[in-house]
């Protein structure tokens, strides 16, 4: 398949073209499009998941698995929900602020311009009796944002993308004795996401500009399910176990190209259109297990295993034409994390926790959405209870590891039909972080 990336427009268009000859060209940068604006993050978890979904959890590294001892259980493990009494609610957000270079040869270093995002986070459970709980959440599993200036070397791959979820997950807990808990629920999630990039369309042409700005916009809903199991082996040991489905979502968006001149008005076929595309983002296995050595005192090591290799590719489905692939060749990924709490007050709580993440991209397919080849994270945070109300606070600096664009950019050359504006170079991802502040506040009935 041609990249849009590496040809020029007009070039591939003959003076004497019939309107059905050139739709292919214009529906090969819808295509590419919709690929490239579903598949980066800059700012959150490897791959685009998201674990920021509460200010506890996130100062304890995601440490919240095995304790899921709050009303944030319902999205780290929601049969934990079964250790709260009475009524619990919990709402907050988190602050995440991302920056990242990108060396292309010959062509300099360009910094990401430093972008804020506010996941938001509400959560409420409510004891039936007994045995039975009930929980709901309104949280980010999936999230990306990226923008670099309009006019630097890679804006023929990207120069804005952003990608959000919202996801509302109602659940139900059941204990099973002193010892064992398990949970079922169901997850709506609505995503949205949209795209800018420039569209090369060749030199020396009168009338035309040497390219042109394509905005991609869409939305969609998806369903899932999780099942987790919290077990208390006694006033020491806890373990607890997660489970979330993948998600089918069949994204329906829209291209608009900015006009100029009106020299666009010769060539119809790239004209703003409706597009689908249909991605499947993967499931995960989130496994940690607690020991408290302490009343006050209290360590989690944990892993979350996602499945990004069920993403090795995107289709995307325009009208009137075959369906396009875009390979990917994602690698499994792990999260790997230890936490340590400590209440020195009754009022108050101390955390530090630390989490690893083993890369998943691809260095063939390697894309400047995703200047990432896994990451290191040190987390803190602090806790304050008065009364049945609670504040959490938590900072977060995250590592993220460069990576080569090398294999990516001769892969891309091999595959060029017109070389002249390559949208990948050799060079490297550099000096990427993410900072992140998050605050939460609880109230128990």
């Amino acid at each position: 398949m041609t990249n849009i990336n590496d040809h020029s427009v007009l070039a591939s268009i003959p003076a004497d073209s019939e309107p059905c000859e050139n739709t292919m060209t214009y529906l090969r940068i819808l295509c590419l499009s919709l690929v490239l604006v579903l598949v980066s993050s800059n700012a959150f978890a490897e791959g685009f998941a998201m674990t920021e979904w509460s200010a506890r959890g996130l100062s304890l590294g995601g440490g919240m698995v095995a304790r899921a001892n709050d009303a944030s259980a319902v999205a780290y493990n929601p049969a934990g929900i079964t250790q709260l009494p009475g009524v619990h609610l919990m709402a907050g957000l988190t602050l995440l602020t991302p920056y990242g270079q990108v060396e292309a040869e010959g062509r300099g270093t360009t910094a990401a311009r430093q972008l804020v995002w506010f996941p938001p986070h509400a959560y409420a459970t409510w004891q039936l009796n007994d045995d039975w709980w009930l929980g709901f959440g309104i949280f980010s599993r999936f999230g990306l944002g990226n923008q670099y200036p309009s006019n630097w070397a890679g804006r023929y791959d990207i120069y804005n993308v952003g990608l959000q979820t919202l996801s509302a997950n109602p659940v139900v807990a059941y204990k099973v004795n002193d010892w064992l808990s398990l949970a079922l629920g169901a997850e709506l999630m609505r995503l949205d996401i949209f795209m800018e990039k420039k569209v090369y369309l060749g030199k020396g042409l009168p009338g035309f500009p040497d390219d042109n700005d394509m905005h991609l916009q869409g939305e969609s809903w998806g369903v899932g399910m999780n099942a987790a199991a919290h077990v208390r082996f006694n006033d020491q040991w806890s373990a607890g176990l997660t489970y979330r489905s993948q998600m089918t979502h069949n994204v329906r968006g829209r291209v608009k190209f900015k006009r100029q001149d009106n020299a666009w008005t010769v060539l119809p076929e790239l004209r703003d259109s409706n597009a689908t595309a249909t991605v499947q983002l993967p499931d995960s296995v989130a496994l940690a297990v607690m020991w408290k050595p302490l009343p006050e005192l209290s360590f989690e090591v944990g892993g979350i295993w996602t499945r990004w290799s069920t993403y090795n590719e995107l289709n995307v489905y325009p009208k009137r034409a075959p369906h396009a692939h875009s390979p990917k060749a994602f690698s499994d990924g792990w999260n790997f994390n230890a936490s340590v709490e400590y209440k020195p007050l009754d009022w108050l709580a101390l955390r530090l926790g630390y989490w690893h993440e083993t890369p998943v991209v691809s260095k063939k397919y390697a894309e400047y959405m995703l200047p990432t080849y896994g990451r290191d994270c040190l987390t803190a945070g602090v806790g304050f209870t008065w009364d049945n109300w609670t504040l959490d606070l938590a900072y977060v600096h995250l590592w993220i590891h460069s990576l080569s664009y090398d294999r990516s950019a001769a892969r891309a050359a091999r595959e060029a039909d017109f070389p002249n504006e390559p949208g990948m170079f050799r060079g490297t991802s550099k000096n990427c972080h993410t900072d992140m502040v998050s605050i939460s506040l609880g109230y128990k009935f």
